[in-house]
């Protein structure tokens, strides 16, 4: 009976968050960011404030799902997030992955789904915090080298959507050639949840039987030199070297993770 009633529990604490997290893009988007147009001119200084504003309020998120007793988050390397001008790359098991780098990263960009940019709950902090979609094509990637350059922590995850239920990890090659073509090192991240949780093509109402215990690592560097000169120069044939190594890296964190 215990069990039984620990299992509504986060089914209802689950709703009550993804509840939280709308009601709060709402506002933010019909009050905090619209006062912000009117009170800061400067476009940077406002995409600034508004990408710190979304980092707080992801870190209350993080403490709140915690609360509920939904999830326990725990961070190693933390402090080589601390730089500026990082290219970082995630795998993505679950659907608060995004929600527990921004809490990390206080000047984080972002590319993110075009459909997401036309949600209502989330439209107008994406807009506020100038991400980038990825529908952009090539225009996407030069994008994504200025926001590196110019000091931004650019976060993606290269599999383009969540690992599916089955857990095996594919990768789209966008994010290799985002660190070719601007000579980026690559910082991995290396999120782990267990038991799985929040999952693609499972819904949302059907809750793990326990917390979800998600482990955040942040890993050393990948440097992008050795791959450009193993392909001579040749941007396309470095970037798929470096998608095939990046294929391995993930999925050996992946079944890490699995077997811990």
């Amino acid at each position: 009976m215990l069990k039984r009633l620990e299992h509504a529990w986060r089914i209802v604490a689950t709703g009550i968050a993804f509840a939280v997290f709308g009601v709060g893009g709402l506002l933010l988007a019909c009050l905090c960011f619209p006062l912000l147009r009117v009170l800061v001119g400067d476009a940077g200084r406002r995409r600034r404030i508004a990408r710190l504003t979304i980092h707080h309020c992801f870190r209350l998120m993080v403490g709140f799902m915690e609360f509920l007793g939904l999830c326990h988050v725990r961070i190693v390397g933390e402090e080589k997030l601390a730089r500026s001008g990082l290219l970082i790359l995630a795998n993505h098991p679950s659907l608060i992955d995004v929600v527990l780098l921004i809490a990390l990263v206080p000047n984080a960009d972002c590319v993110v789904k075009s459909s997401l940019a036309e949600s209502p709950f989330v439209r107008g902090p994406i807009r506020a915090a100038d991400y980038i979609c990825n529908d952009s094509g090539g225009a996407m990637i030069d994008a994504c080298v200025t926001s590196i350059r110019s000091g931004n922590n650019l976060i993606i995850f290269p599999e383009g959507t969540r690992t599916p239920a089955a857990g095996e990890i594919i990768l789209r090659r966008g994010a290799a050639n985002i660190a070719v073509r601007g000579g980026c090192n690559i910082t991995p991240v290396s999120i782990g949840c267990a038991p799985r949780g929040l999952v693609k093509g499972v819904a949302w109402w059907k809750v793990a039987d326990r917390c979800l215990e998600f482990t955040v690592e942040v890993r050393d560097d990948i440097p992008v030199t050795p791959f450009i000169e193993r392909a001579g120069g040749e941007a396309p044939l470095a970037a798929r070297h470096l998608t095939d190594f990046l294929q391995s890296y993930f999925s050996m964190e992946t079944a890490i993770h699995a077997g811990a």
